[in-house]
């Protein structure tokens, strides 16, 4: 397997998610649901994963690393974290756990 044939797609979709996480954080702040929510909290660590994750990837990119080398690794489980986080808040926001 050549080298970084991970990191362009984790970069793509991470990026992607990031933007989505904005988006949703913009909108709850703008439509002022409440003070704070738990979902405010799970997003912005999805977020922060994510970022982590875009920049790891980059790194990984314009290195000259060995495959399967520890920032794709690290980017990798990153991004499935905030995966993990997102899906975690959709299932208690469809069983109205969180607000």
């Amino acid at each position: 397997m050549a080298a970084n044939t991970k990191s362009p797609h984790i970069l793509n979709a991470a990026s992607n998610l990031l933007g989505l996480c904005f988006v949703v954080l913009t909108s709850l702040k703008f439509l002022k649901l409440s003070e704070r929510t738990y979902i405010d909290e799970t997003v912005t660590i999805a977020l922060v994963f994510f970022m982590l994750s875009c920049i790891l990837s980059f790194l990984s990119i314009r290195g000259n690393i060995k495959p399967g080398g520890k920032l794709e690794t690290t980017a990798d489980y990153l991004f499935l974290g905030g995966m993990i986080v997102l899906f975690i808040t959709a299932i208690l926001i469809l069983f109205n756990v969180i607000a």
